[in-house]
């Protein structure tokens, strides 16, 4: 079937695997790391603040015209939603802050006293204890470099989930994956047909939505083997390629970019240069469908992860004789 729940053939296989693809009956499970040797990636930062610390354009501006000391320890906050449609949030990070500010603007003060009185009234005892440290987030993961950052969740009519690269002044927050690090090469992979055929198939759903996860989707998926320098360039400069894209589109969304029905040509042949790149650190010849790749892919998955499922088997058949 196609993205639109259309039969697309019939296919005659020797083997039906979970996945509705030619295979084994394995199936992947939460890896704490990735298997290639790739930068890691985390969840964002979750504010748990009753909404004392988040503002709006119109909060913002408010606060910062009655008290321009407020400025300095507001910074945007990048959600799933806000990021895909073109919206902007804003939130007091006080990580850097001294004592003093909080006690001297009186803005900054109320928010924090809100926060505390939040989770203290809480009946989770874990948000109980964060009302001792009601200036912070929850939950911090904010990146100390430039990052790739992936909502976890996005439209299934999309051939591609938005990415993209922010720089550690950009709070990432919980609703967003974030990978510190990332280089362009790394950009390209994750932003490809490949790498969308991988999360079509083993990634979860919310509805009908992509549901992304960094430990089933990203450090499962089987990167290149030793691609070599000139293509890992070749990658870089079809990823640089589809920014350059985005970029002669200014007032459209990422909503509107990706919508299938909108999706601008120039962009599009930008990510059909991307793919081929791509493809060509897996092998020469063209995939000639989704299905194809994918098969590939968890081929090679089986591969990578062999020696230790073999492990993993010997630990139990130890376990049984010790019983």
């Amino acid at each position: 079937y196609d993205l639109d729940g259309e039969p697309i053939g019939t296919f005659v296989v020797r083997h039906i695997s979970p996945y509705l693809t030619e295979g084994s009956d394995r199936t992947l499970t939460n890896l704490s790391r990735p298997l290639a040797d790739v930068p890691r990636m985390s969840f964002g930062s979750m504010p748990n603040d009753g909404g004392f610390l988040i503002l709006d354009d119109e909060e913002r501006a408010a606060a910062v015209s009655a008290d321009a000391r407020v400025d300095a320890f507001i910074r945007p906050l990048i959600s799933a939603h806000q990021y895909l449609n073109g919206k902007t949030r804003w939130c007091l990070w006080l990580e850097d802050a001294a004592p003093a500010d909080i006690q001297r603007i009186p803005f900054i003060r109320d928010r924090v006293a809100s926060v505390r009185t939040y989770r203290e009234a809480s009946t989770r005892n874990t948000t109980q204890e964060l009302a001792g440290f009601p200036a912070l987030f929850g939950e911090i993961r904010q990146p100390d470099t430039d990052y790739v950052l992936v909502p976890r969740h996005s439209s299934e009519r999309r051939d591609y989930i938005p990415i993209s690269f922010f720089d550690p002044s950009y709070i990432v927050s919980d609703s967003c994956l974030c990978v510190p690090r990332a280089t362009p090469y790394h950009f390209g992979i994750l932003h490809s047909a490949m790498h969308m055929s991988w999360v079509r198939q083993v990634g979860g759903r919310l509805e009908s939505r992509y549901r992304y996860s960094a430990r089933l989707v990203y450090n499962n998926f089987p990167w290149p083997d030793s691609p070599t320098d000139a293509q890992k360039q070749r990658v870089e400069q079809a990823a640089q390629a589809v920014l350059d894209a985005r970029r002669q589109f200014p007032d459209a969304t990422l909503a509107d970019l990706y919508d299938p029905l909108s999706m601008p040509a120039t962009l599009r042949r930008a990510h059909k240069a991307l793919d081929r790149a791509v493809e060509r650190c897996y092998r020469r010849q063209p995939f000639p469908d989704e299905r194809r790749r994918f098969e590939f892919l968890f081929e090679r998955y089986e591969r990578l992860t062999a020696p230790l499922t073999s492990l993993a088997h010997k630990k139990r058949r130890a376990r049984k004789k010790r019983t």
